[in-house]
């Protein structure tokens, strides 16, 4: 293998595992603070949520729904930043729940969308 080659394999290979390194540490993160908000689609579920503050504490307020007829609910699982799960979810295909949670003494929370 020439030098030339040698050099390039070995500066594509170090851009691929940085790239990769960077990619892994940042996951799926869905943590946020105020405000924001998120409408996630997966395949079974969709939701939309907003986050809000207000005297040191975020409410998550939105909808979950199923799309799918599978036997599997859509979930919402939120923890907020003291530390407090909470959990909204829609069973059935069509199916939409509204919800609404404060959590005190923050002005984050991760919020995830999922299937059970």
């Amino acid at each position: 293998m020439s030098a030339v080659r040698k050099t390039l394999t070995s500066v594509v290979t170090a851009v691929v595992l940085a790239g990769g390194l960077a990619v892994g540490a940042a996951g799926p993160a869905s943590a946020a603070t105020c405000p924001s908000s998120a409408s996630p689609v997966i395949d079974g579920a969709r939701a939309s949520w907003s986050l809000s503050c207000s005297g040191g504490t975020v409410k998550v307020s939105g909808w979950v729904e199923d799309t799918r007829m599978d036997g599997k609910c859509a979930v919402v699982r939120i923890v907020g930043g003291n530390g407090v799960t909470k959990r909204a979810e829609a069973c059935k295909s069509g199916v939409r729940k509204q919800f609404s949670h404060s959590f005190a003494k923050t002005k984050k929370a991760e919020v995830r969308l999922a299937i059970a």
